[in-house]
């Protein structure tokens, strides 16, 4: 019983740094499609794989069936967010950009993403602490490029690995058929947009 509460509050965690990590990302005001190809697309930043061999539009062929599933599952989370206006009728939101705003959201950030965003944003000999960082991130007009900038950066080496590891279990003959036909789907579905 103790290890699903455990697992429940986890997956909550989670469910919730994603919308503020996607908020991060997002303008001012946007639907609920752009904010659910923003948390869709989040495991693919920085995955060279979708540079080349993915179809460009995976994500939103993720979210565009599920838009339902997706309001299921967040629904409650962007309702009980004070920094949300959420009109459901409308499936518009509108989320506070202020500086202070923008540091709250950074604040509840997944550690690892606010040590490499401090990372990326710390100039050698500086060694700012973290919330000092952040501080600058929130009032600095690139603040989600440079939170998708730290993500890019722990998502690419996992996907780099995860390729390496599939070319040596499945074989090389087998990765490059692999490759080709996901070359080929890439490219049908360039076609398919350019139509």
């Amino acid at each position: 019983m103790n290890e699903n509460v455990a697992l429940r509050s986890a997956l909550d965690k989670n469910l919730k740094s994603a919308v503020t990590t996607a908020f991060l990302m997002l303008p001012e005001s946007f639907s609920e499609e752009d904010l659910f190809i923003e948390i869709a697309g989040l495991s693919y930043s920085g995955d060279f794989r979708m540079v080349v061999g993915e179809d460009k539009t995976k994500v939103l062929n993720i979210v565009k069936p599920n838009i339902a599933h997706f309001r299921e599952l967040y629904g409650n989370i962007l309702q009980e967010n004070p920094q949300v206006v959420y009109k459901i009728q409308q499936g518009r939101l509108e989320i506070d950009k202020s500086p202070e705003g923008q540091f709250t959201q950074l604040m509840t950030l997944p550690k690892t993403l606010q040590q490499q965003i401090n990372h990326i944003m710390d100039p050698p000999g500086k060694n700012r602490d973290v919330e000092e960082t952040l501080f600058q991130v929130a009032h600095d007009p690139d603040c989600g490029e440079v939170v998708r900038l730290g993500l890019s950066a722990i998502v690419r080496p996992s996907s780099m690995k995860q390729s390496t590891k599939g070319i040596f279990t499945a074989g090389v003959k087998k990765s490059v058929v692999y490759s080709s036909l996901k070359l080929h789907k890439m490219w049908k579905g360039w076609l398919r947009k350019a139509s």
